[in-house]
């Protein structure tokens, strides 16, 4: 089964904030799916997108809360616009469309099917279809009134472009799903409805009466002994319903844990109330401390790495300081910046818990150091990043931020005269197929008859090994066009990093 980063490489062009839009959608999506009764699909356009155009299925979600509509898998498959027609039609106008005509402001018919686009910024980058079988449920619940209600206003937001954002993103991790408890807010942060597991839930944290018609803000504050962490939910339901991003919590309250998740529901800019996802964790807690504690050895495990790293780069620098050999000397500080720049990554991952470390951080914390530790000490160089370069995996990070800095560190020592002022950019652009790195500098140029292929530099050697074997990339180095010396990286992402 191919994944949605692979697919969207395979079928389209996106850069790299739509492909992390369309991750974080996907992220999401059972809590859409669930509140909708509905089996969710996402596609994408196969080429530019007009009248008779084809659409790709690259991710499909069924719900939990009801039985599936689509039975069969078509994550991969290719649909006409006589199969979707509705699907290409939201993707062309940027509205909601619905499969008998009728628009998002009208009552729903018994069996339904929808087209809801997805925008990130101003573009329109992804269509969700929905399922939905009403007739399977002869009498609708106040329950699904209110799931149905909430997703209502969650599609259309996602239409607008105002969900998911980042910080929702950040709020899925264990959050709590629609089943485990569903609590929906009017804009004074009452509660309107609240489900059976919800009632269930503040039932265990000590509540006596019914959450119908509470001010849910204070009726959790009086529950929680803790009066920071009272104050804290506080402050979270309250920015929620000033339209400001939900947020996952974890509360503790005689003797229960339970999370929170609250959702800003403002569809169509126009603020709505909020819903607030409830959990009971209690007896989950007690088995997750286990598997907490290994995460936390993995985590030390990264520091003590990083610490010895740092410890053989000083002795590294130490002996470079008493060699009265130039050659050895200049040997030993190339040994300590590319010691340094495996234990900054080492550094990233004793702080993560999903061994997955942004390049961003770390290239911003060796540019310094690379600055510090030059060759050439008397040629003051000014090191700028452009551009974003992403999350990569722990075993990718590592050979792509020891190119990166061999390419800067060459530029610095080789690019430039003697005392002359230079500048070395990094500019990166990221898409759904590939990252691309262009190293610039605006020094002398490249010697002539160079080859990359037949350098005998030692740091150019280790670059295009680890390019080549380890990231299944490329590299050149080219005159730039103003001037100066470009070293162009190609990095793949998705499956051609797989076959990489």
């Amino acid at each position: 089964m191919s994944t949605l980063s692979e697919l969207l490489a395979e079928h389209t062009d996106l850069p790299g904030a739509a492909v992390d839009h369309l991750q974080r959608v996907v992220g999401d999506w059972q809590l859409l799916a669930d509140l909708s009764f509905a089996d969710l699909l996402m596609w994408v356009g196969s080429g530019p997108v007009s009248e008779g155009s084809a659409v790709v299925c690259v991710a499909q979600c069924r719900p939990t809360t009801a039985p599936t509509v689509i039975a069969k898998d078509l994550v991969g498959k290719l649909a006409s616009e006589s199969e979707h027609p509705q699907v290409i039609r939201a993707l062309i106008d940027g509205q909601i469309v619905r499969a008998d005509g009728s628009t998002s402001d009208q009552p729903p018919p018994a069996s339904l099917r929808e087209a809801i686009p997805v925008r990130c910024g101003d573009d329109v980058i992804a269509v969700l279809s929905r399922d939905t079988d009403f007739l399977r449920s002869r009498i609708r619940s106040t329950l699904e009134l209110a799931y149905t209600a909430c997703a209502d206003d969650l599609f259309q937001m996602i239409s607008d472009g105002t969900y998911p954002t980042p910080e929702d993103r950040a709020a899925t991790h264990s959050s709590p799903r629609a089943g485990d408890g569903f609590i929906r807010l009017d804009t004074e942060g009452r509660v309107v409805y609240a489900s059976p597991n919800a009632q269930s839930a503040y039932h265990r944290m000590g509540m006596s009466a019914e959450l119908n018609g509470e001010d849910l803000a204070l009726m959790t504050r009086s529950l929680i002994t803790d009066p920071f962490d009272a104050q804290e939910v506080v402050n979270d339901i309250r920015a929620a319903l000033a339209g400001l991003t939900g947020r996952r919590m974890e509360v503790d309250a005689h003797g229960a844990t339970v999370l929170l998740r609250t959702l800003v529901l403002r569809p169509k800019g126009v603020l709505a109330g909020a819903a607030v996802l409830v959990r009971d964790v209690t007896e989950v807690k007690r088995r997750d401390r286990a598997l907490l504690s290994k995460d936390a050895t993995i985590r030390e495990i990264h520091h003590r790495v990083k610490n010895n790293l740092q410890t053989v780069a000083a002795l590294l620098r130490l002996q470079a300081r008493r060699t009265d050999n130039e050659e050895a000397r200049v040997a030993l500080t190339e040994s300590v910046r590319r010691v340094t720049s495996i234990a900054a990554v080492h550094e990233m991952l004793s702080m993560s818990v999903d061994e997955e470390v942004d390049l961003d951080d770390v290239v911003d914390r060796l540019v310094p150091m690379m600055a510090d530790v030059a060759t050439v000490s008397t040629t003051p160089v000014h090191i700028r990043r452009e551009g974003k370069l992403g999350v990569f995996s722990a075993e990718r990070a590592t050979p792509l931020v020891m190119v990166l800095t061999e390419l800067v560190q060459n530029a610095i020592e080789h690019a430039f005269d003697p005392g002359a002022v230079g500048t070395v950019s990094m500019k990166a652009e990221r898409s759904a197929r590939w990252l691309d790195v262009v190293v610039h500098d605006d020094g002398r140029g490249l010697p002539p008859g160079f080859s990359l292929e037949r350098s005998d530099r030692l740091g150019l050697q280790i670059v295009r090994t680890l390019v080549t074997a380890e990231l299944g990339g490329s590299i050149g180095l080219h005159p730039g066009t103003g001037g100066g010396t470009d070293a162009v990286l190609r990095v793949p992402l998705g499956r051609r990093a797989g076959r990489g």
